[in-house]
C-alpha cells in the first residue's frame, strides 16, 4: 500500500497519474496547503521541505521497514522502478526519460510556477516579472514542441517524463499560452488528457479539493513563509 500525501497541484497530480496507470493500491491523505497543513510536525517527518507530494510505501521491495519519500521527481522514479513500468530498462531509453524528467523538475515547473505567481497571485501587477516569465514559458513550450516533432510522447513510449510534464501544461490558458501555437504539444496534450488513468486521477482531485479561490489568509501561508523554527 502506498500512502500518498497530496494536494491538487501539478506536482501532486504527477503521482496520482502514475498510481492510476500502474494500479498500485494507494490511499490519499490530503494536505491542504492553503490552510498550512504542510507545516504539521507529523507531515514534516515525511517531507522536511514542507511540500507535497510525499509517499510512504508500506511494502518496499527490500522487505524492510516502510519507506518514505518526498519530491515528486524522486517519487516518480521510485514508483516506476518498483513496478517496472514507464521507465525503460535500456540505457538510452532510460537516460532520455530521466533527462526530460529533470528538465521538468528543474526548469518547466519552476518557471511556470513563477508565471502563475506573478500573473495570478501577486498582490500588485509587476509588468517586468509577468513579461519575463511569460516569455520563458513560451520558450519552454517551444522546447517541448520541438521535442515532440515526430514523436507520440516525450521519450518514445508514454513514460514518467510525460506524467511529470502534463500537469504543468493543463493550466496553459492561465499561463498565457495558446496551444494552437504549439501543434505538437496540443496533439500530445489531447492524447494524454483522454487516457482513462488521467481521467480518474483528475476526478480524484475534484473530490478532494472543492476550494476555487485563494484567500488573503491562504496567500500569507503559501507565499509569506521564511524559515520556520521549532516544528
Amino acid at each position: 500500500m502506498i500512502d500518498l500525501y497530496y494536494w491538487t497541484t501539478p506536482n501532486g497530480h504527477k503521482i496520482t497519474l502514475l498510481l492510476e496507470e500502474t494500479g498500485l493500491p494507494y490511499r490519499i491523505f490530503p494536505v491542504n496547503i492553503g490552510r498550512g497543513e504542510q507545516f504539521d510536525p507529523a507531515f514534516l517527518r515525511i517531507s522536511p521541505n514542507n511540500k507535497i507530494p510525499a509517499i510512504v510505501d508500506s511494502e518496499p521491495t527490500d522487505g524492510g521497514e516502510p519507506l518514505s519519500l518526498f519530491e515528486s521527481g524522486a517519487i516518480l522514479l521510485y514508483l516506476a522502478e518498483k513496478t517496472g513500468r514507464f521507465l525503460p530498462a535500456d540505457l538510452r531509453g532510460r537516460a532520455a526519460v530521466i533527462e526530460w524528467l529533470v528538465w521538468q523538475v528543474a526548469g518547466l515547473g519552476p518557471m511556470l510556477g513563477q508565471n502563475h505567481h506573478f500573473s495570478q497571485y501577486a498582490p500588485e501587477p509587476l509588468p517586468y516579472a509577468i513579461d519575463r516569465y511569460r516569455k520563458e514559458s513560451e520558450r519552454l513550450y517551444g522546447v517541448l514542441d520541438d521535442r515532440l516533432e515526430g514523436r507520440d510522447f516525450i521519450a518514445g513510449d508514454y513514460s514518467i517524463a510525460d506524467m511529470a510534464v502534463y500537469p504543468w501544461i493543463v493550466p496553459h490558458e492561465k499561463q498565457g499560452m495558446d496551444l494552437a501555437e504549439f501543434p505538437n504539444v496540443r496533439r500530445w496534450f489531447e492524447a494524454i488528457r483522454q487516457r482513462p488513468a488521467v481521467v480518474r486521477a483528475y476526478a480524484r482531485a475534484e473530490e478532494i479539493n472543492t476550494e476555487s479561490t485563494v484567500s488573503a489568509a491562504s496567500r500569507a501561508i503559501l507565499f509569506g513563509q521564511g524559515r520556520r523554527r521549532g516544528s
